[in-house]
C-alpha cells in the first residue's frame, strides 16, 4: 500500500473542520490521514477525534510558527477561520473579527508556502460589497464604513492572500448553515402558540448546507487534487424559500410551521450585520443559487444532504419553544 498523504484540518473541533476530518477516518479508501489540529488537544473533542484514530497536534491561527509545525509534512491543508468566535472585550477593542480573519488567514497562507503544502482549501464566501456599494445609501456599513457584510467580505478579502503567497488553494465558497434553524432562524411560537418562522427573505430561494456537508465535499475536493487548484467551487445543499423551509419543519416535527416574513429593516432592529446578509442572499438571488450547482455538488459529495434528509436525522434539535 502506498503511503498515506496527511491532510492537516484547521478548526477540527469546529462544525467544517470536525466534518472533514469525521469523512476523512470513514474514507473506506484510506487514501489520506488526518491531522487535526485545534487549539486545546485536551478538549472532550479532541480526544474523541483522537480516540477514533486522527492525529491530534495543538496550534493557533494567530501563531505562524506553531502553524508552521502543525502544517510540516501535510499534502494538504484545509483552512477556515471562526469570525464568530467567543472573544473577550479587550480582544474586541484590539481587532475586530473582520481584521482578526484576515491576520489568521495571512499566517495559515504563509504557514502553507513556506512548509511547501500542494493543496490548500480555503472556506471562504462572497464580497458582497461589489453587490451593495459602500456609499452607505443601500445598506449600512460597519467596521468604520469597510464592509458591508464583515463576515462575507473580510473572507473574500482573504482570498488574494492566498494567490499573493504563492499557495495551491481551492477557494471553497460555502452558504447558510442548516444548522441556523436551531439558533438565528429557529421557528418561535406567537401569541397564539403557532410555530412561525420568521426570515427576512421575501419570496427567495435561500440556499442551505449542512456543516457536515462542508467537510464531505473538501473531501471530495482533495480527491481531485490538482485540476481544482486555483478554482472557486461555491456550495449548497438546497435551495428553498422561506415558506418551503417552514413547510418542511412542520412535516418533519409534525407540527404546523407558518412562514412569516419580515423586512430587512425589522432584522436591522436585532442586527445590522445579519439584516445585510438576508438582504444580500434574496436580492443577489439569481447569482448566488446559480453560482451552487447541487449536480455539481453532489458530484464531488454523492452523501449531499437535502434539508429534508438533514431534517430527519436531526428534527429532534428544532426548537420548539
Amino acid at each position: 500500500m502506498s503511503e498515506q498523504r496527511v491532510i492537516a484540518v484547521v478548526g477540527a473541533t469546529g462544525a467544517q473542520g470536525g466534518g472533514l476530518v469525521r469523512a476523512i477516518l470513514a474514507d473506506q479508501s484510506a487514501e489520506f490521514a488526518v491531522r487535526a489540529v485545534t487549539r486545546d488537544t485536551g478538549s472532550v473533542k479532541a480526544k474523541e477525534l483522537a480516540a477514533q484514530g486522527a492525529e491530534v497536534v495543538a496550534a493557533d491561527l494567530d501563531d505562524e510558527a506553531g502553524l508552521r509545525q502543525a502544517f510540516d509534512g501535510a499534502y494538504g491543508v484545509f483552512v477556515v477561520t471562526n469570525f464568530w468566535q467567543p472573544r473577550t472585550p479587550e480582544q474586541e477593542r484590539a481587532r475586530t473579527a473582520a481584521r482578526m480573519e484576515l491576520e489568521q488567514a495571512g499566517n495559515a497562507a504563509r504557514a502553507a508556502k513556506a512548509t511547501g503544502v500542494r493543496h490548500v482549501i480555503w472556506s471562504t464566501l462572497e464580497d458582497t460589497r461589489p453587490f451593495f456599494g459602500l456609499a452607505g445609501t443601500r445598506v449600512p456599513t460597519l467596521d468604520g464604513g469597510k464592509y458591508t457584510v464583515p463576515h462575507f467580505d473580510a473572507k473574500a478579502e482573504a482570498d488574494a492572500l492566498f494567490r499573493d503567497a504563492g499557495v495551491p488553494t481551492t477557494f471553497l465558497r460555502t452558504t447558510y448553515f442548516f444548522e441556523d434553524f436551531f439558533t438565528l432562524t429557529a421557528p418561535r411560537r406567537n401569541e397564539q402558540g403557532r410555530l412561525v418562522l420568521t426570515v427576512p427573505m421575501a419570496e427567495a430561494r435561500l440556499s442551505g448546507i449542512a456543516a457536515e456537508d462542508i467537510g464531505k465535499t473538501a473531501l471530495g475536493i482533495f480527491r481531485r487534487g490538482e485540476e481544482l487548484i486555483g478554482k472557486t467551487i461555491s456550495i449548497a445543499g438546497d435551495h428553498l424559500t422561506g415558506a418551503e423551509y417552514a413547510t418542511a419543519i412542520g412535516n418533519a416535527i409534525g407540527e404546523p410551521v407558518t412562514y412569516q416574513p419580515i423586512s430587512f429593516e425589522q432584522m436591522r432592529s436585532v442586527s445590522v450585520e445579519m439584516a445585510n446578509m438576508f438582504q444580500y442572499y434574496a436580492e443577489n438571488e439569481k447569482a448566488f443559487v446559480g453560482d451552487r450547482d447541487l449536480d455539481a455538488v453532489r458530484d464531488l459529495n454523492p452523501e449531499l444532504q437535502s434539508f429534508d434528509t438533514w431534517l430527519a436525522a436531526n428534527k429532534a434539535a428544532i426548537p420548539r419553544d
